[in-house]
C-alpha cells in the first residue's frame, strides 16, 4: 500500500512541477576539451536568477546532441557546425533536461563530442563495433571533453565550485561512469564532479575502464528492464560489485521501460512502461542531486 501511496505521490510532484515549457535556444559557448587539442562547442542553459549556480554537465549518447531530424545534414565546417545542428536543432530530450535543470537554479552544460571531431550526424543503433566511433569513445576520449567542462565551468565562474554534477545518457553514461572512475576515490571538491546521474549506459568490459567502481562520490543508475540496446543485468552486477567495494552507487530499474525511455518525442513515450519511468526519474534526478548537495 506504501509504495502504491508513494507512486501516487511521484506523479502527483511530476505534474504539479512539470518541465519547462521550451525556452529560448541555449547560449552557444566553446571551450577546451583536457585532451589538449580540441575546441568543444557547448550549450549552455542558464537560469534566470542570479548566479553563481550549481550545475549539471549533460553527456549526450552516440546519437550525438542533435534531432534526428536535423543531423543528417549536419557536416563539420571550418570551425564550426553547419547551421542544420545548432543550438536550435537540439534533440527534444537534451532541450528538455536543459530547461528542467535551468527552471530549477541548475546551469546546465551540454558538450558536443561529435562535431568538433568532424560527426556531428552521431551514430545509428547497435554500432557500437563500429570503427568509426573509435576516436570519439567513451572510454578516453570523451571523458576528457567531461573533464574539459568542468575545467571551463571553474574558470568561467559559472558555477558553484562544489557543486558540479555529471548527468550522460547511453554512451555519455557510459562515458560519465568512467570520469567517476578516473575520478576515483577522491573526496569531491572543486577539481572533482561531485556525482553523476547515468542513464541507461553499457556496462560491460567494452565500454568501462574497470569492471568495478570505487569511489567517494555517488552514483545513481536509471535502467530500462526491457532495453534492447545495452544490458540492464551487467549494470546491476556491476553496481553489486562497486557497492560491496565501498561505493555509493544506488539504481533504479523501471520495469517495461526500453532505452531512451527519457526521451519526450510521442513515439519513444508510446512504448509500454516510459511514460511512468519517464515521469519518475524526474522527480528522483532533482531529489538526488538536492541530497548530494548537502
Amino acid at each position: 500500500m506504501l509504495r502504491h501511496v508513494v507512486a501516487a505521490l511521484a506523479s502527483l510532484v511530476s505534474t504539479l512541477l512539470p518541465v519547462a515549457a521550451a525556452s529560448a535556444a541555449p547560449q552557444t559557448v566553446y571551450f577546451a576539451s583536457a585532451d589538449g587539442h580540441t575546441t568543444l562547442t557547448g550549450y549552455v542553459f542558464q537560469p534566470s536568477t542570479p548566479g553563481p549556480w550549481p550545475a549539471v554537465v549533460m553527456l549526450h549518447g552516440r546519437g550525438g546532441p542533435y534531432s534526428s531530424n536535423d543531423n543528417a545534414d549536419c557536416t563539420f565546417v571550418g570551425a564550426g557546425i553547419a547551421s542544420a545542428c545548432n543550438a536550435n536543432t537540439l534533440s527534444k530530450r537534451h532541450a528538455m533536461w536543459g530547461d528542467y535543470w535551468s527552471a530549477r537554479g541548475y546551469l546546465a552544460l551540454l558538450p558536443d563530442s561529435f562535431g568538433p571531431r568532424g560527426k556531428a550526424s552521431g551514430f545509428g543503433r547497435f554500432t557500437h563495433g563500429d570503427a568509426d566511433r573509435a576516436d570519439v569513445n567513451e572510454i578516453d576520449v570523451r571523458p576528457l571533453d567531461a573533464e574539459g567542462a568542468l575545467a571551463y565551468l571553474r574558470g568561467r565562474g559559472y558555477a558553484v565550485a562544489d557543486q558540479i554534477y555529471l548527468q550522460g545518457w547511453s554512451n555519455g553514461g557510459s562515458t560519465a561512469l568512467n570520469v567517476m572512475i578516473r575520478q576515483g576515490n577522491q573526496q569531491a571538491d572543486e577539481a572533482s564532479y561531485r556525482g553523476a546521474l547515468v542513464f541507461y549506459p553499457g556496462c560491460g568490459q567494452a565500454a568501462l575502464l574497470t569492471s568495478t567502481i570505487s569511489i567517494a562520490a555517488p552514483i545513481a543508475m536509471f535502467l530500462g528492464a526491457d532495453d534492447e540496446e545495452v544490458s540492464p543485468a551487467i549494470c546491476l552486477r556491476l553496481a553489486d560489485r562497486s557497492r560491496q567495494a565501498g561505493s555509493p552507487i544506488d539504481v533504479t530499474v523501471y520495469p517495461g521501460a526500453t532505452h531512451d525511455f527519457d526521451e519526450p518525442s510521442s513515439r519513444r513515450q508510446a512504448a509500454p512502461g516510459n511514460q511512468s519511468a519517464m515521469d519518475d526519474a524526474l522527480v528522483k534526478a532533482i531529489a538526488i542531486v538536492g541530497g548530494w548537495k548537502k
